[in-house]
């Protein structure tokens, strides 16, 4: 499978089968996250692997989805408060990237995710001893699809890209 299919072809899975994840498949997937790029190669991440039926019932409270899945894995930015020159936090755009890495890797492999921001911060790190300083970024469940949802609409280039100035308008290199 090339790069190019596992982006058109991944979606959004929120309904699991319960066939477990085999070990090599997960390890592959966070291999995926480990190679990850990071500001300055510092790779200042943690991944929580959560398979306990209970730990992932207290964690759907807090973001659906979770339960029914095989594993479901936390993606921390161990050193979130760090900004790059950029204003942006190294922690949130590193942790972004890697966890891309592990959707698509997860794909290829016939396993299905769904990034999830929307969750309880404060709950989930609570759930799962994460410590003060450190940031859970997203949350993804992890295993075989139950569903095929079909493709999401998505915007024209002309509608999401500029050349040399931002502009709002639809726009393509003459």
């Amino acid at each position: 499978m090339s790069v190019q299919s596992a982006i058109k072809d991944r979606r959004s899975i929120r309904a699991y089968s319960d066939t477990p994840v085999e070990e090599d498949k997960l390890n592959l997937v966070l291999e995926a996250a480990r190679l990850a790029p990071s500001a300055c190669n510092r790779q200042e991440w943690k991944f929580i692997v959560v398979r306990d039926r209970a730990t992932k019932e207290q964690l759907s409270k807090k973001a659906d989805v979770l339960a029914d899945a095989p594993v479901v894995i936390a993606a921390c930015a161990t050193e979130a408060e760090d900004v790059m020159s950029c204003g942006q936090t190294m922690g949130t755009v590193d942790v972004s990237i890697a966890v891309s890495f592990m959707i698509l890797q997860a794909h290829e492999l016939g396993l299905g995710t769904c990034w999830l921001g929307s969750f309880n911060e404060a709950a989930a790190k609570r759930i799962l001893g994460v410590p003060a300083p450190v940031r859970i970024v997203a949350v993804t469940p992890l295993g075989y699809p139950a569903q095929s949802p079909a493709a999401r609409p998505r915007k024209a280039l002309a509608e999401i890209v500029s050349y040399d100035r931002y502009s709002c308008r639809r726009e393509m290199p003459t």
